[in-house]
C-alpha cells in the first residue's frame, strides 16, 4: 500500500513537472504582475478606493506613520532618511506649495531637476496636496524646455539650482509664457488667466529652511478619483518635440503595488537606481514599488560607471535597476575589485542586449537578470525572471495559463516596414505573425474604458494614431505598441525592434537590434548604433552602423577586413551594413537609449556628415571595409555604382 501511494505521488510529481515544463505554468502564475484583471490586484484597488486612499502619498503616509516609521526610506550620497523623517519634509514642502505659492487642487506644476531627495519631496508634496506634477526632463533647454512648460500650462517652473544653466538661456521666453489655464485632475479648468510663468529655484538648503509642519489636509485629496490625471511624464522627443504622457491615478497605484508583488520586495531590500526620476522607469518601476514594500531606495545622482559600483557596494544594495545601454557601459569599463564585491542578487530593467546578457552576469556575478518590457505610453507588460540558459535574451516566457488569461487581448501582426501599415488579408483583416515571425504587438481596447487608455496631454491626434479598428473583425479596436517582437515554439518572447528602426533592403526586413548584437560581439568595437539610410538609385534603405572603438584601439590598429568577415559570416548578406561610421561617441537620451535621428538625416552624404566622424563602406562584392570618398559618393549618385 505504502509503495502504491509513493508510486502514485511520484507519478503525480512527474506529471506536474512535465506539465509545468511544457506549459510554463509557474512562469505564468508568477510573471503576470501588471495584468489589470489579476484578482488580487482588483481586490487591492477596490479596497483603496473604498478607503479613499489611492495616492502614492497615502501609501507613503501609511509607512511613515504606522507601518515602518524608523526604517530607512532613502540613501543618497551619504545622507539617510527614515520614512518618518522624509514624511516630515514632504509635509513642510506641501505647506509651502499651498500657502506661499497658492497651488490649487488639480493644478499642474512643472518640476525640473535631477535625482535628489528634494526632487522626491516636491513630487510627493504635490501628490499630497492634490496637485499634478509635470516631470520635466532636466536635460532640456531652449525650444524643447519652453515647449514642455507651455504644453502643461504650469504657472511655475520649480527648478533645481543644478540645472540653472539649461534654464537661464530661455528664461525670458519662459517668463513670457502667458498661462491661459491650468489643468484640474478631472480635466476641468480654473480661472488662472494672464499669469506669467515664475521660475523658482530650490536646493537642499532652501528645503531645509521650510518649517511649517501642519498636517496636509485630507480635503485636498478626498475628491481624487482613479481615472483622474496623476502626473505628466514626457517622451524623449526623438521624433519631434516631447509629448506629455498622462499617468492616471489608478495606474500609478496599481503599477507600484503589483511591481512590488512581482519582485517580492521586502522591507529588508535595498533598491539602487541612478535612472532619472523624471522618467517612468525610476518613477514607476523602482521608487513607487519600493514605497509599497516599505523597503529602501538607494538613489544615484546620475549614471556613471565610475560611481555606479562604489555607490552600490557602499549601500549594500541587493537590487539594481538598468535601462538601455547601462549594462554595456559597465561591461566596457576597466575591471575593478568591486566587480563582485557587492551584495546584488538581481538586476531589474529593460533593454539588456543579447551580446551583453551573459557577459554581464558572469563578470559581475549577478544570478538573476529580471528583464521586462513595458512603456509609459503603452499597454501591457512582459517579464522574464531569468536564472539560466533557457530564457536568456527573452523579455518573457508564455504558456497555457497566460493564453487563457490574456490571449484574446494581445496579438502580434505582420507589418509592412516601409509603410508601417498592418498587412491585411483578402478580407481586409490583419494577418497574425507566426512562430518565430516578427510582428507588431497590439493590445485590445475596451471602448468603455477609453477615458483611461494611454493618451498624450493636449494631443488627441497623437493618441488617435496609436489606435486601429477592424483588425480581426468589424468594429474591434486595438492599441498599437509600435514594437516588433517574435515568439518561438517554446513560448519565449523576444524584442526585435522599434517599428521605425526596422528597415527594408533588397526586399528583406532588417532588424537594427539584431545587426547591432552581431557587431557588438566584435572585440574591437565598444558600442554600435545600426540604422537604415537612403542611397541614390536604390530602393529601400541601406544598412549603416555608427560605432565607437574599444578602449585602447586606434584607427590604425582597427581590422576592417576582420570586421567584414565577422559580419559576413554571422549575417545574411542583405543585413550586413554597407556603411560604417567611426565616431568618438554615440548619442544617447537621458535614459541611455540610442539616438538615431541625426544619423539617419545625415546619411552618407559626406557634405552633411558631422566633422570628426569618418565613413567607410563595403563596395559591391567586396570583403573588406575601406574609406568612403567623395568620388565614391558621386559614383553612387550618377549610377556608375549600384548597391541594389
Amino acid at each position: 500500500m505504502a509503495l502504491s501511494v509513493a508510486a502514485t505521488a511520484a507519478g503525480t510529481a512527474a506529471l506536474a513537472a512535465y506539465l509545468n515544463a511544457r506549459f510554463h505554468i509557474y512562469k505564468d502564475l508568477t510573471a503576470g504582475g501588471l495584468s489589470p484583471t489579476n484578482p488580487k490586484a482588483v481586490t487591492f484597488l477596490t479596497s483603496r478606493v473604498k478607503q479613499k486612499r489611492i495616492l502614492t502619498y497615502h501609501v507613503f503616509e501609511d509607512q511613515a506613520l504606522r507601518n515602518c516609521p524608523d526604517h530607512i526610506f532613502l540613501v543618497f550620497e551619504g545622507r539617510e532618511f527614515t520614512y518618518a523623517q522624509f514624511f516630515r519634509y514632504i509635509t513642510r514642502v506641501g505647506n509651502w506649495l499651498m500657502k506661499d505659492l497658492g497651488i490649487r487642487e488639480g493644478e499642474v506644476v512643472a518640476i525640473d531637476g535631477g535625482n535628489t531627495p528634494e526632487y522626491l519631496m516636491l513630487w510627493f508634496a504635490l501628490d499630497g496636496i492634490g496637485a499634478v506634477p509635470s516631470f520635466i526632463n532636466c536635460n532640456l533647454t531652449s525650444r524643447s524646455l519652453v515647449h514642455c512648460v507651455q504644453l502643461c500650462g504650469s504657472r511655475y517652473l520649480i527648478t533645481d539650482w543644478d540645472v540653472q544653466a539649461n534654464v537661464e538661456p530661455c528664461m525670458k521666453e519662459l517668463e513670457e509664457l502667458g498661462v491661459q489655464e491650468a489643468l484640474l485632475y478631472r480635466c476641468r479648468r480654473i480661472g488662472l488667466t494672464g499669469n506669467q510663468v515664475k521660475i523658482l529655484y530650490y536646493n537642499s538648503s532652501s528645503i531645509d529652511d521650510l518649517s511649517d509642519a501642519t498636517p496636509l489636509p485630507e480635503s485636498r485629496r478626498s475628491a481624487v478619483q482613479p481615472e483622474d490625471v496623476r502626473s505628466l511624464i514626457y517622451t524623449s522627443g526623438t521624433t519631434g518635440l516631447p509629448k506629455a504622457t498622462v499617468m492616471f491615478t489608478a495606474r500609478e497605484l496599481m503599477v507600484g503595488h503589483q511591481t512590488a508583488r512581482y519582485l517580492k520586495l521586502k522591507p529588508s531590500d535595498s533598491f539602487y537606481t541612478c535612472m532619472p526620476l523624471y522618467h517612468g522607469a525610476a518613477h514607476g518601476l523602482c521608487v513607487v514599488p519600493s514605497i509599497h514594500a516599505g523597503c529602501t531606495v538607494v538613489l544615484g545622482r546620475k549614471f556613471s560607471h565610475k560611481t555606479f559600483w562604489p555607490e552600490v557596494c557602499a549601500s549594500r544594495a541587493n537590487i539594481i535597476q538598468y535601462v538601455g545601454e547601462l549594462c554595456r557601459y559597465l561591461l566596457n569599463a576597466p575591471p575593478s575589485p568591486l566587480d563582485k564585491a557587492h551584495n546584488v542578487k538581481m538586476a531589474w530593467g529593460n533593454g539588456m542586449r543579447p551580446d551583453v546578457w551573459e557577459a554581464f552576469r558572469e563578470r559581475f556575478g549577478i544570478p538573476i537578470i529580471n528583464e521586462l518590457y513595458a512603456a509609459t505610453d503603452g499597454l501591457g507588460a512582459t517579464f522574464n525572471e531569468n536564472h539560466g540558459p533557457f530564457s536568456k535574451h527573452a523579455i518573457g516566457v508564455r504558456g497555457l495559463i497566460w493564453y487563457l488569461r490574456n490571449g484574446k487581448n494581445e496579438a502580434r501582426v505582420k507589418m509592412d516596414v516601409d509603410t508601417e501599415e498592418i498587412m491585411r488579408d483578402e478580407n481586409g483583416f490583419a494577418i497574425r505573425a507566426g512562430v518565430n515571425e516578427p510582428g507588431q504587438v497590439i493590445h485590445k481596447l475596451d471602448p468603455a474604458m477609453l477615458a483611461t487608455a494611454p493618451k498624450y496631454f493636449k494631443n488627441d491626434t497623437a493618441a488617435a494614431k496609436r489606435r486601429i479598428s477592424d483588425v480581426f473583425k468589424k468594429g474591434d479596436l486595438w492599441f498599437l505598441s509600435g514594437d516588433m517582437m517574435r515568439q518561438d515554439r517554446n513560448g519565449r518572447v523576444y524584442f526585435v525592434d522599434r517599428l521605425g528602426d526596422t528597415f527594408r533592403w533588397k526586399s528583406e526586413n532588417v532588424s537594427t537590434n539584431e545587426v547591432a548584437d552581431v557587431l557588438g560581439q566584435y572585440p574591437q568595437i565598444a558600442e554600435t548604433n545600426v540604422y537604415g539610410v537612403q542611397v541614390p538609385n536604390a530602393d529601400g534603405r541601406c544598412g549603416a552602423a555608427c560605432f565607437v572603438m574599444a578602449e585602447g584601439v586606434t584607427e590604425s590598429q582597427f581590422n576592417f577586413k576582420a570586421l567584414a568577415k565577422h559580419a559576413l559570416d554571422s549575417l545574411p548578406r542583405y543585413a550586413v551594413p554597407v556603411f560604417l561610421r567611426m565616431s568618438p561617441q554615440l548619442e544617447y537620451t537621458g535614459t541611455l537609449k540610442i539616438q538615431k535621428g541625426r544619423l539617419k538625416q545625415e546619411g552618407v552624404d559626406l557634405d552633411k556628415v558631422t566633422p570628426g566622424d569618418k565613413l567607410f563602406w563595403l563596395p559591391p562584392n567586396a570583403e573588406e571595409y575601406m574609406p568612403f570618398t567623395k568620388k565614391d559618393w558621386e559614383a553612387l549618385k550618377d549610377g556608375r555604382i549600384r548597391l541594389s
